[in-house]
């Protein structure tokens, strides 16, 4: 029997989302998340596409390990257990490959080993990403696992783009440098943009603009990434849900030596206290625009900000392109927020880039052009799915020796 599926898990540090893929036609067997881990109040969701059915448990889980014990019970419940000879792999997203890794590899002892190395670049999630690869280790040792990791699509970044305009020899023993995240979506994305337009990846110039609680921006040229917003965290770049995006370095010295804070204080201030959050208590964009619907000048300034440095990358990823053939938004945002895509793009007309606005205001959760007839450039909405990326990449790895 021919091995085809591919069960991708994403481990977060109190949470596993999992899907269950057959890559003979990329459908999908089962989804889950067990979410608040560690927790009395621990919850499973669970939903096989095969029957429709769905069921939920509420208790306590006490680590990812008993976490994964629980998805494989409800796998084999449906008869898709961890057990099965059609299981190929299992695929893990790893947040942070650093430059090591620049494509999906087969976990063995030193890919372990180089990802925890890389825990002091990413301490909120490399450490669950290896407990979900290690656990999930122990229920199939027999089984390749494959790290798929977000900074691996922008390892295609050149130098002039990755590195900071510091001491190298400084940068390069605590490895500081732009690696970017979400890479997975963006090259999804950036592909399925290439095929909406009727060409090869290798034949357009994208910028993706992927908008959900966490966001960036990458330039992609010909399918290689050429920059992207997020840097050495995902802290750089665009106003997100509750990090602050781009901000001079001298705030941080600033608030240290004038405001008294903490350097802990200011982690906590500048990735879970700013961005929308931090500028109008809200960082659900439908209750932003709620708000501004209603008059609240505070969300309309918090809203006005945030297109305002969406609109400075996009302007800035033109430059760096050169030719610009498409501007895609992905992610929950950027899929279903019409007015940040008509406000981001309005005022570029210069660029040749403008919105049709009945066709912008449709909800679909297809992949789909917004631009306006007669536009140079293509403005589309391609749903993002970092899980179907993360299996095929991981098919691709393993499936020719099944």
């Amino acid at each position: 029997m021919t091995a085809t599926r591919v069960l991708v898990l994403n481990s977060g540090s109190s949470s596993v989302k999992y899907q269950l893929l057959d890559m003979r036609d990329a459908s999908r067997l089962a989804i889950g998340l067990v979410e608040r881990i560690g927790e009395q109040t621990s919850r499973l969701t669970h939903t096989c596409l095969t029957t429709g059915e769905s069921r939920g448990h509420t208790g306590p889980i006490a680590d990812h390990d008993a976490a994964l014990k629980a998805v494989a019970e409800e796998l084999a419940r449906d008869g898709l257990g961890l057990d099965s000879p059609e299981l190929a792999a299992i695929g893990h997203r790893v947040v942070h490959g650093g430059m090591f890794f620049t494509e999906p590899t087969v976990v063995d002892d030193e890919v372990l080993a180089e990802i925890e190395r890389l825990i002091p670049v990413a301490p909120l999630h490399n450490p669950a990403n290896l407990t979900g690869i290690r656990t999930a280790q122990a229920l199939r040792p027999d089984l390749p696992q494959v790290a798929v990791f977000d900074t691996a699509f922008h390892t295609t970044m050149p130098e002039s783009a990755a590195r900071y305009a510091i001491d190298p020899k400084i940068a390069d023993r605590h490895r500081i440098r732009r690696y970017g995240f979400h890479g997975t979506s963006h090259a999804y994305v950036s592909r399925e943009t290439a095929r909406l337009l009727g060409k090869d990846p290798s034949e357009v110039n994208v910028i993706v603009l992927h908008l959900g609680n966490g966001a960036s921006a990458s330039a992609v040229a010909r399918g290689r990434c050429v920059d992207t917003s997020m840097g050495m965290t995902p802290l750089e770049g665009l106003v997100m849900g509750t990090r602050s995006g781009d901000l001079d370095p001298a705030v941080i010295f600033h608030l240290a030596r004038v405001g008294g804070m903490s350097m802990d204080e200011i982690d906590t201030l500048l990735n879970k206290r700013s961005g929308l959050f931090g500028l109008c208590g809200d960082n659900d964009m439908r209750e932003i625009r709620r708000r501004i619907d209603e008059g609240d000048e505070e969300a309309a300034l918090a809203f006005d900000i945030y297109i305002h440095r969406l609109k400075k990358y996009i302007g800035a990823y033109f430059a760096v392109l050169g030719q610009v053939d498409a501007v895609a938004f992905t992610a929950g945002v950027g899929e279903n927020a019409a007015p940040v895509r008509e406000a981001a793009i309005a005022g570029l007309e210069s660029l040749g880039l403008a919105v049709d606005p009945e066709l912008n205001a449709v909800r679909s959760d297809r992949a789909r052009i917004v631009s306006a007839r007669g536009a140079r450039v293509a403005v589309a909405v391609v749903p993002t799915d970092e899980e179907l990326e993360i299996a095929t990449q991981t098919y691709a790895l393993v499936g020719k020796n099944n």
